[in-house]
């Protein structure tokens, strides 16, 4: 494989011979099990990084030259600052398939990296040259619709990663008359979608996503819906992770809507909380819960437990079986549950940015909190992250700038009826 590896970089027979070793090299690794993979980029970490040492001393060069020296100098480090392995990387971009070989790669070296730390500074060369070829400038949107090839719908099942879709009817509801599907695609991967987001045309903000997505409904009138509830954003490519471009997807949806529906008014999400329950777990293993609800709340707790702390109390009704079908224990967590959901998304934070993945996701591409939805998502997994509690973001268009820009120094945009939670 070194002998391939040296050949391509050589390029001795052109740049066109260097390509067909290139395409040889990615089907060698293709046929790899894992352990021959990490050999592979074991290979590349090891053997062909910068030569620090050279570096170096071009660095030194470039100090002392003056005049016409200093750029001959200063081309002569930026090309030994590019390494080895990432020009080889960059051999695939000229081949059928490189990028996407290249983008698989990198999910490849993700999942290793994490138990080999020698792996590191190739991931982050990979995440470097493939945030430059996926440029938000060269994306393209597409929209996808029933009438789409069924391969790329097989794909938009394959990498659901929000609401899973069940069947090719679900499927159908979701690519239905009054829903929208639209994705950023690049040239290189025509067929391969990077993200897309579902929307749901509606009248008035969805709280609930069993509801949203019952098969058995039949489609609205799109023409004649007030909101665009945006239900679900999917990533399609591991190996893209850290590449960002989630917040030009929407801003481009939300533009192409308003010009082909112009009733639409309001422009909404109905997201999951998947870090909730965890904090509320921790939350109430520190005591810290019962601190953030009033005592008729606290009062209402313990005796609906039969317990004597609130926190404990809390994470035993939680605990019971279908608890969300017993009338009695949904109307004495309801206001409590809902008051410290608030909390976690107002002030539960990872460093500077919200805790919550989804709440920094939206409030970093400039939207507000809008409402808390009590049961929103009844699903098992729903059930799991956040206790079935939605949250709808909403995206104004002429507040988006200022909200991005509080978020950036720490504020949070929700409106007064989040606040008053607190």
């Amino acid at each position: 494989m070194r002998t391939r590896i040296d050949a391509c970089l050589a390029a001795r027979g052109g740049e066109v011979a260097a390509r067909v070793e290139a395409a040889e090299i990615g089907r060698y690794y293709l046929m790899l099990n894992d352990t021959g993979r990490q050999r592979f980029l074991n290979l590349l970490a090891l053997q062909y990084g910068i030569d620090h040492e050279v570096a170096r001393a071009a660095a030194l060069e470039l100090a002392n030259a003056e005049g016409e020296a200093l750029l001959s100098a200063a081309e002569k480090l930026r090309d030994l600052l590019e390494s080895p392995r990432l020009r080889l990387m960059k051999r695939f971009n000229g081949i059928a398939g490189g990028v996407k070989f290249l983008v698989d790669l990198r999910a490849d070296l993700l999942r290793l990296a994490r138990k080999d730390a020698s792996l590191a500074p190739v991931a982050r060369e990979m995440r470097s040259l493939l945030a430059s070829w996926f440029d938000v400038g060269f994306l393209e949107l597409h929209a996808i619709s029933w009438d789409s090839p069924a391969a790329l719908l097989e794909k938009l099942i394959a990498y659901e990663a929000v609401h899973e879709i069940r069947s090719w009817n679900d499927m159908k509801k979701r690519l239905a008359s009054d829903r929208r599907c639209f994705g950023f695609f690049h040239p290189a991967m025509p067929d391969e979608p990077l993200i897309f987001v579902e929307v749901a045309l509606v009248n008035g903000v969805a709280d609930n996503v069993q509801k949203l997505l019952d098969e058995s409904k039949p489609a609205a009138e799109a023409e004649e819906a007030d909101t665009a509830i945006f239900y679900s954003i999917s990533n399609a490519q591991t190996g893209l992770a850290g590449v960002s471009f989630g917040e030009f997807l929407i801003k481009r949806v939300v533009s192409e809507l308003q010009v082909q529906l112009p009733k639409l008014q309001t422009f909404a999400t109905l997201s999951p909380i998947p870090g909730f329950a965890a904090w509320l777990t921790s939350a109430c293993q520190e005591g810290r819960a019962a601190e953030l609800l009033k005592a008729s709340e606290n009062m209402q707790i313990t005796a609906m437990a039969g317990m004597d702390k609130v926190d404990d109390a809390l994470q035993a009704l939680l605990a019971r079986p279908k608890w969300m079908e017993d009338r009695r224990t949904e109307m004495v967590l309801q206001v409590p549950m809902t008051r410290l959901c608030a909390h976690y998304l107002l002030h539960a934070r990872a460093g500077k940015r919200a805790a919550d993945p989804v709440a920094h996701f939206h409030l970093s591409n400039g939207a507000r909190i809008g409402r808390i939805n009590w049961l929103g998502d009844i699903s098992a997994k729903g059930l799991s992250q956040s206790h079935g509690l939605m949250v709808n973001y909403l995206y104004k268009p002429n507040e988006v700038e200022k909200n991005f820009a509080g978020y950036m120094e720490g504020r949070i945009a929700a409106a007064p009826l989040i606040r008053d939670l607190q």
